[in-house]
Order: structure tokens, then C-alpha cells, then sequence
């Protein structure tokens, strides 16, 4: 067979577009998926009514309001719904920046299927989980190595609950010590993850947020003026969302301890640092991570989130209870923490996105973890040099080498064309490829952010790559075909720019719209 030549450099993509109704809209009243047996006469006879053996406390009063649908339907509507998406496993998934899009194995998915993961339940006795408290442990235990930190809890439920968690500890040793009223401040840095001042500031707490010298650097000398008595913690991501590291962590640790701080690391960023550098050696008491973006769990709709979360010794005794501890080779669930800041979720954490990183981290070993850093930069500073060679495109701050991800901007284009990054964003769709522009409020000017991970090779990144240089070409020819995009997509772009401000007209949620067509009442 003769091969195909490509004469294009980027994809000739279109979206498919099915309109598919809501799933209870396609509700027909008799259809079942699966028919349910009757019970044999010798059955009934032996159980009786079995529903009278059921608490009334534990009865409905009505019948749930779910979709009646055959198998069929269901599995085309599904199907239908999958094609008008994007998602990792389908396209060349590296513009989500800060979000380590990575792949996942698919072999440790069918791990956690297995019924002796599937079978268990939290409220089980210790001693029939023997096996999963375990694999907890252990996970415990390569998360130290990793970071340096002395204990882990994985209950937070995402890298913001473990935000969260942290800044309660911070509250909850001042408290301790007599200085909780005293140390009212939290210092952080602006291209931190903006769920860092928000956590902080729902444990009531003052942010004061650092910004960058000209280089990108947080400026050590504006923390040297707001670091006081008043000063509770300092929390920073390093390397931050513009993927530029900071080589005086440890200064900046040290400054916040002799003040009397706790300094407490969000390593979401964490990806190119793998067996290179460690929380505890740059001066961290606290960090975290996330499972689900760094050691191989699926992220946002592919799965639910964890965040590790790591403190030294000194700080144990604060941790959200239980944690899993060993005695006389039994694992159980240790609540013995005398100032515990109690749960931060139900439960001891999500099972299924232990595993999945505990497979990956056991897979790879502590050499494997080495490459997936070193390859995570190598990537991203390859994605980066061909970047700022295309028009209009730049990365603002230092030059040189980036970490693992890079905020880069459009500014010069928008000037010069009037295209936006917004525009950008949705004339990707037409190549079957996502862009991400950034948190706001926008402190790069008309930013794009990319993380390319390890997970990529060379061809992936120029497809990625000739998609931006094509859209660069298309602002300064002709820049209504940027502006007016997608043209492939399965969703225009919306007129009315009000969707998420304006809850009376639009339903971007499947309660919203239940509450505003009575859909609920009428299944």
C-alpha cells in the first residue's frame, strides 16, 4: 500500500456535532436496560417479604426521578457525547498549562477495576483492608523519599482541600503556641495558584501577595518589608505558573522562619523537580501534591482529584485524622493526633487515585521518576525556543532555560492584528487541539499557557506547534478567520457573552436546568 503523503502541517479536523439531548430528555416511560428476574417460588418462600426486613428510615418515600433507557440508547449517547469533546487521550493534550495533562497508563485503570478494589468500602473493619492500608502506607512512604517530609495524609480531595488543610495546620500551631490572634498575615506570590490566597483567606487570614522584579522573580526585598510578628506562613508554588524556578527558595524560607512563620509549598509544578530537588531541603515545613497531575492520575472530568499532603515530624501531630500507621505488623487507622484539624473530607482519601500512583511511582522507581523530570524540560524548553520564533509571540521575564511549563503571551499580535488570545484559544478547536490562556486577573498580558510533560514526543510538539505558527499567519492575512472561529468545532462561539453572569438566562449546570423546565417533576 502506498503511503499517504501530508502536504499540510496541520490537521484537517472536524468536530462531530450530533445535538444530543440531555440524558433525561431521552426518559421513555417501561424502558429498562437490563430485565431483573423474578425470584424463584422457593426463594420467596425462604426470604418472605424482603422488603419488610428493610428500616423504614432507610426507605424512599418516592421513586428516584432517573432516566428509563435502554442499553443501546445509552451507549450512543455517550458515544455521541464523547465526539463532541476534547479530552487527553484523544488529542495532543499539552496546552492546558499547569495542569500536567501526562498520560495515563491504561493498565493500572484496570487495576483499580478489579472486584478486590471495587468490592471495599471505607467503614469496613481494619482487618478486612489489610491490603489497602498497605498500598496506603507505602504511598506514604515514597511521598516521603520524594519530598523530604517526614508524614503524609492523602484525605484531601484536591490540590485546593490540601491548600486548605495547610493553611488550618498554619492557624492551628499558632493557636497552639498562643499566637493565633497575633499572626494574622499569609504571604504569597501573584502567578501562585490563586487558590492559595483563597484558603488562606477563608481561615481568615490577610494575604499579602508578592510580585515579580523585572526578571519574574518574587522580589526578596518586598518580603523582607512585609515579613513581621504579624506573619503566620508563607506559601508559594515553585517553579510558579510561568514555569521559571526560583533558585533562593531556601532564602526566602529561612527569612519567614526567623520571623516565626510556617512555610508551606504547593508543589502542583512539581513535575520537573522529580529526584532533583526536595521540599525539605529548600526549608519547607508543609507541601503537597497532586496525585492527579503529577504521579499519572487522570485530571478534572477524567477522575477525581487527591492531594497529598506532607509535613515534617514536628508538624504530625496536626495532620487531618486518621492516618495509616503500622504496630506488630497490622495496619490500622491512627487517630491518635493530639492538635488534629480533624477531617477535611469523608473518609480516608480517593482509593482508586492512590493506586493509580502508586502503580506508576513503583513502575518507574526512583531512576524512571528522574527521566519523567528531565523529560518533562527537555520537552517543555524545546516547545519553547520554537514558540518565540513564531510572530507575535513571546515569553516575558528572564530568558533562557524554563522549567516545566511557560505563561507565554500575544500581546505583540493583538497589538499589531487585533487578534486576542481568547480569539487563539478557539481557533485551536478547528486543529482538535485545546489551549489554555490563564488565571486571572491577566498579569501577563493576553497570555497563552502550555505544558507539554513527558508524555510527548517530538512530532506531537510540531503539530502543536505548526497549529500556533498557522493561527499566527492567519492574524496578520486575514484576521476575521481567527476571530470567527471555531468553523469545525461541534459549538460556535456564543453571541451573548453573559453565560456565566447570568443565571436567569442560561443553564451551564444540569440542576440549573432541572430547576428551570421542571424536568425533575415530570420524569
Amino acid at each position: 500500500m502506498k503511503r499517504i503523503q501530508r502536504t499540510e502541517k496541520v490537521r484537517d479536523f472536524h468536530q462531530a456535532k450530533w445535538n444530543e439531548p440531555i440524558i433525561f430528555e431521552l426518559h421513555q416511560p417501561g424502558e429498562r436496560g437490563v430485565e431483573v428476574p423474578k425470584a424463584s417460588k422457593e426463594i420467596e418462600s425462604a426470604v418472605g417479604d424482603g422488603l419488610s426486613l428493610i428500616p423504614a428510615s432507610m426507605t424512599r418515600k418516592e421513586k428516584p426521578s432517573l432516566p428509563e433507557i435502554g442499553q443501546a440508547k445509552v451507549l450512543r449517547h455517550y458515544l455521541r457525547l464523547s465526539q463532541e469533546t476534547l479530552g487527553s487521550d484523544l488529542n495532543v493534550e499539552i496546552g492546558q498549562g499547569t495542569c500536567t495533562m501526562k498520560y495515563i497508563p491504561k493498565i493500572n485503570e484496570m487495576l483499580i477495576r478489579t472486584p478486590k478494589i471495587m468490592g471495599l468500602h471505607p467503614l469496613q473493619d481494619e482487618s478486612t483492608v489489610q491490603g489497602m492500608l498497605e498500598i496506603i502506607y507505602n504511598l506514604d512512604g515514597c511521598m516521603r523519599e520524594i519530598s523530604g517530609m517526614d508524614y503524609f495524609s492523602f484525605q484531601p480531595g484536591s490540590g485546593t482541600q490540601a491548600l486548605f488543610a495547610m493553611a488550618s495546620i498554619v492557624r492551628k500551631y499558632h493557636e497552639s503556641r498562643g499566637e493565633g490572634e497575633q499572626r494574622d498575615e499569609i504571604i504569597t506570590t501573584i502567578f501562585s495558584h490563586p487558590s492559595q490566597a483563597a484558603t488562606a483567606a477563608v481561615k481568615g487570614y490577610k494575604i499579602i501577595t508578592l510580585h515579580p522584579d523585572e526578571d519574574g522573580f518574587p522580589d526578596i526585598e518586598k518580603l523582607k518589608e512585609v515579613v513581621s510578628e504579624r506573619t503566620a506562613g508563607f506559601v508559594v508554588a515553585n517553579p510558579e505558573d510561568t514555569g521559571i524556578y526560583n533558585p533562593k527558595i531556601k532564602e526566602f524560607t529561612k527569612i519567614v522562619h526567623e520571623a516565626g512563620g510556617i512555610c508551606y509549598y504547593d508543589q502542583a509544578n512539581a513535575n520537573g523537580l522529580l529526584g532533583i530537588t526536595r521540599a525539605k531541603e529548600a526549608g519547607f515545613d508543609m507541601c503537597f501534591f497532586n496525585l492527579h497531575k503529577t504521579f499519572a492520575a487522570p485530571h478534572m472530568c477524567g477522575g477525581p482529584a487527591s492531594g497529598a499532603l506532607g509535613v515534617t515530624a514536628e508538624l504530625k501531630e496536626f495532620l487531618p485524622a486518621p492516618i495509616v500507621d503500622v504496630k506488630d505488623g497490622k495496619y490500622f487507622l491512627n487517630y491518635d493526633l493530639k492538635h488534629s484539624i480533624g477531617k477535611v473530607r469523608s473518609f480516608h482519601g480517593v482509593a482508586q487515585t492512590m493506586i493509580r500512583s502508586y502503580a506508576w511511582i513503583r513502575a518507574l522507581g526512583p531512576d524512571g521518576l528522574k527521566e519523567v523530570a528531565k523529560n518533562a524540560v527537555l520537552n517543555n524548553n524545546y516547545l519553547y525556543h520554537k514558540i518565540l520564533k513564531i510572530r507575535g509571540a513571546s515569553a516575558p521575564y528572564v530568558s533562557g532555560q524554563r522549567l516545566e511549563q511557560v505563561r507565554y503571551s500575544w500581546e505583540q499580535m493583538t497589538n499589531e492584528t487585533g487578534v486576542t488570545t481568547e480569539d487563539v484559544q478557539r481557533r485551536m478547536t478547528d486543529f482538535g487541539l485545546h489551549y489554555w490562556t490563564s488565571h486571572h486577573p491577566y498579569i501577563v498580558k493576553q497570555p497563552f499557557t502550555l505544558e507539554p510533560t513527558e508524555s510527548y514526543s517530538k512530532a506531537d510538539l510540531d503539530e502543536y506547534i505548526n497549529a500556533l505558527e498557522h493561527i499566527s499567519d492567519e492574524a496578520y492575512s486575514n484576521p476575521d478567520v481567527v476571530k470567527n472561529a471555531p468553523h469545525s468545532s461541534s459549538i460556535h462561539q456564543l453571541v451573548e457573552k453573559d453565560y456565566l453572569d447570568n443565571p436567569d438566562k442560561w443553564c451551564i449546570t444540569w440542576r440549573a436546568y432541572q430547576k428551570k423546565t421542571k424536568l425533575g417533576q415530570q420524569v
